[in-house]
C-alpha cells in the first residue's frame, strides 16, 4: 500500500512522497485540511517560559517561510532542512536571510538570533522523500542568545525506545502561527525507512504545517530529551514521522 506524506513547513511549497504504508496527507488540501491532526485536536497552548518549551522558537527566512527549530546549545539550532529549500529556485536560502525567534509568541520573543551558516547532512537531496531521513539542519548563529539550562540536549549515546513511549510534540503551526502549541499526550508508534534506507520514528503527536522542525520531546532522569525533528504528517489523524537525532536509536516492541 502506498503513503502520502507531506514535508509541513508553513508557507513554502508542499512535496509528496510515496513510503509503504497506509495513506497520509497530500498537498492539494494545505489549505483547507489541517495534516496530522485529525477530528480531535488534542494541542493546547504552552508557556514558552518554561522548560522545555523555553528552548524552542521560530524558524523564519526573509523569503516567508515559517517552521520550527530548538535550541541544542546557546549558539545551534535545530530544525527541518526542507524548511530552508526554496523549491522555484531550487536552491536552499542563503544563510544569512534566516531568523531564529526563541520563545516566540504573539510577537514578543526572548531572543533573536541571526544565521551565519547552517549544516545539512550529506547526502540529502532536497525536494524529494528519498532521504527524509537526513531531513535536518542545523543552524550556527552568529551570537550565543540563551545560557546552556534554556537548551534540550540529543542522545549522546545509543538508546533504545519502545512502542508506547511517551513523547511530546511542540511547534508554531499554520493555524496558530504566532502561538506555541503542543500535543503533550502522545506516543512512540515505531519507525519506518526513507528509500536510501534511513530511519524515521513513527509518533501519534499531532503537528501540522509550521510544525516541521519541531523537537519530539522524551522525558528522561535527566529531564527532556530531543530524539527527533518533526518532518512529515499524517491526513487522516494525528500523527508523523520524526527524523532522528541519533542514528544509533534502536526500536524494540
Amino acid at each position: 500500500m502506498r503513503i502520502f506524506l507531506v514535508f509541513i513547513c508553513a508557507f513554502c511549497n508542499i512535496l509528496r512522497i510515496t513510503l509503504p504504508g497506509p495513506a497520509w496527507a497530500k498537498g492539494p488540501l494545505y489549505r483547507n485540511h489541517l495534516a496530522g491532526i485529525g477530528a480531535h485536536d488534542p494541542r493546547k497552548r504552552v508557556d514558552p517560559t518554561h522548560m522545555p518549551w523555553a528552548a524552542i522558537g521560530r524558524v523564519q527566512t526573509e523569503l516567508g517561510t515559517r517552521c520550527t527549530g530548538f535550541l541544542l546549545s546557546p549558539i545551534l539550532v535545530e530544525t527541518a532542512a526542507h524548511c530552508l529549500w526554496q523549491a522555484t529556485t531550487k536552491q536552499f536560502v542563503q544563510a544569512h536571510s534566516v531568523h531564529f525567534l526563541l520563545a516566540y509568541q504573539a510577537g514578543h520573543y526572548s531572543a533573536h538570533g541571526r544565521v551565519q551558516r547552517f549544516i545539512i547532512p550529506p547526502g540529502y537531496k532536497a525536494g524529494s522523500a528519498n532521504t527524509a531521513g537526513l531531513d535536518r539542519a542545523t543552524l550556527v548563529l552568529k551570537n550565543p542568545i540563551a545560557p546552556p539550562e534554556t537548551t534540550l540536549r540529543a542522545p549522546t549515546i545509543a538508546m533504545t525506545v519502545h512502542a508506547g513511549n511517551p513523547v511530546m510534540l511542540g511547534g508554531y503551526e499554520q493555524n496558530q502561527p504566532d502561538t506555541l502549541t503542543a500535543d503533550q499526550h502522545c506516543s512512540i508508534t515505531g519507525m519506518q525507512q526513507d528509500q536510501t534506507g534511513h530511519f524515521l520514528l513513527a509518533h501519534t503527536c499531532a503537528g501540522t504545517h509550521g510544525s516541521s522542525g519541531g523537537p519530539l520531546l522524551y522525558a528522561t532522569a535527566q529531564g527532556w530529551q530531543a530524539i527527533g525533528i518533526q518532518t512529515l504528517a499524517a491526513r487522516n489523524g494525528a500523527g508523523g514521522l520524526a527524523t532522528l537525532l541519533n542514528k544509533s536509536t534502536i526500536f524494540s516492541k
